[in-house]
């Protein structure tokens, strides 16, 4: 079809008149452009801009938008993470919807700012890829706003986290004050009674030695009277025969030697008292280990032996011969009476689910070892055989406060406080070896010159 001079003459004067009619809107794109705040660029897909209002080029640091133009000439490395940025660029060239992206980027003096970044694709009317269009804004003083908001938070957790700590320490503290100032007035009252105890013991137990002396003497003397006179008068036989001469004679050797073996037991015990105790040794001093466990064992012997249907506890010793051991005596009978309280506990409770025959096939035991490490330290072992402990609570047990036993039985401390008086008084250690089934055996390690 051929086209006419004219129509090619129509044409030109309607793309005129669209020309005119367009050019107030692209004159006012222009000023909006030009004048916008926030920086508006639009960017080829191989990271060159082609258009940059003067908004973005301050932004950037630059003089002017054709400055910009003529230096910038590769956007990807005017960003720090300039990986990042090309990956918010492939997603907004998948995708027909603005997308944002946070950044920080390079000025040209070589600062570093914070800018936000909103962009969309534009493509041409086959779908095709033309260039990326969008707005930039400085977000410099938020960013720092929000640094500045999450130290402060960090700072204010920190120090929520210290005022927690130092509450739980100080709570801590206090109970332990507590368990001090009563194990001490247990001290000086089991002091107290030792002493008030030893001076009637005392005169009773060396009393006993001159009324058996005075017995003797008067059963012999008596022997000779039945020698020499051996029919009496009725009247004595008589008497002979209702006291029964012959089981008296016996008997009383035997009533005055019960009593001398119960005024020695008292003397034992009293001196297991006073070995406990240590009011005498508040300081650090060589004493004897081994000593300390046998006053204690005596002490918890009650609870040891058999009562009723309780078939009690064995304890076994393996002591091998140890040096002195410089320490704080007292404390450290704390952790034996502590440890082995909580062993005797432990055998009592598992006894509770036990058959009769698995008792008598496995009886309650705790065996206590002593042995010299190496030159500079020796170690004490308390072990039992009863249900031991899972790994959750064997992890927690010198926790402060944690106990598995029934309110109003045990405050959590014992263990807690016996590891303070072990590590940090004494420079040793103190470990838990457990498992359901394997019973439990507490180490004791502790340097011979703490």
């Amino acid at each position: 079809m051929k086209i006419t001079n004219l129509e090619i003459g129509n044409k030109f004067l309607e793309f005129q008149r669209v020309e005119i009619a367009l050019q107030p809107a692209e004159e006012k794109y222009r000023s909006m452009f030009e004048n916008a705040v926030e920086g508006m660029f639009q960017r080829t897909p191989d990271g060159r801009y082609l258009l940059a209002n003067p908004a973005l080029a301050k932004i950037y640091g630059y003089e002017s938008s054709a400055h910009l133009l003529m230096y910038l000439t590769n956007i990807d490395r005017q960003f720090v993470d300039s990986q990042r940025h090309q990956q918010f660029i492939e997603l907004i060239e998948q995708n027909e919807q603005v997308c944002g992206f946070e950044s920080q980027v390079y000025r040209q003096d070589g600062s570093v700012i914070w800018i936000s970044e909103s962009a969309r694709a534009v493509r041409d009317q086959n779908g095709v890829l033309i260039y990326c269009e969008g707005f930039v804004t400085k977000i410099q003083e938020r960013k720092l706003a929000e640094e500045k908001w999450l130290q402060l938070e960090k700072k204010f957790q920190r120090q929520s986290e210290e005022l927690q700590a130092s509450r739980e320490k100080l709570h801590k503290i206090e109970f332990q004050l507590i368990h001090s100032e009563k194990m001490s007035s247990i001290g000086q009252m089991v002091a107290g009674v030792a002493h008030e105890i030893n001076n009637p013991v005392t005169f009773v137990c060396g009393n006993l030695l001159h009324a058996g002396q005075y017995a003797e003497d008067l059963l012999n003397l008596l022997k000779l009277y039945q020698q020499h006179y051996p029919q009496p008068a009725p009247e004595i036989e008589e008497e002979i025969e209702a006291l029964d001469l012959d089981f008296l004679r016996v008997d009383f050797r035997k009533t005055l030697s019960s009593m001398q073996m119960g005024a020695d037991r008292i003397r034992q015990i009293v001196h297991s008292l006073r070995n406990f105790s240590r009011m005498d040794e508040a300081q650090m001093k060589p004493a004897n280990i081994q000593e300390g466990i046998d006053s204690t064992l005596l002490i918890l012997n009650n609870r040891t032996k058999p009562k009723g249907q309780n078939p009690g506890v064995n304890i076994i010793k393996k002591y091998e011969e140890l040096p002195l051991v410089r320490c704080y005596a007292e404390l450290l009978n704390q952790v034996f009476m502590n440890l082995l309280s909580n062993a005797i506990d432990a055998l009592e409770e598992y006894n509770e689910i036990r058959l009769e025959n698995q008792l008598q096939l496995n009886p309650s035991t705790i065996t206590i070892s002593t042995e010299i490490i190496n030159s500079e330290w020796v170690a004490i072992k308390i072990a039992d055989n009863g249900a031991g402990m899972p790994k959750q609570v064997k992890e927690q047990i010198f926790n402060s406060f944690f106990t598995t036993k029934p309110i109003g039985k045990g405050t959590g401390l014992g263990l807690s406080i016996s590891h303070q008086i072990v590590v940090e008084k004494h420079g040793g250690n103190l470990k838990c070896i457990s498992a359901p089934d394997q019973g439990t055996e507490f180490i004791i390690e502790i340097p011979l010159n703490a």
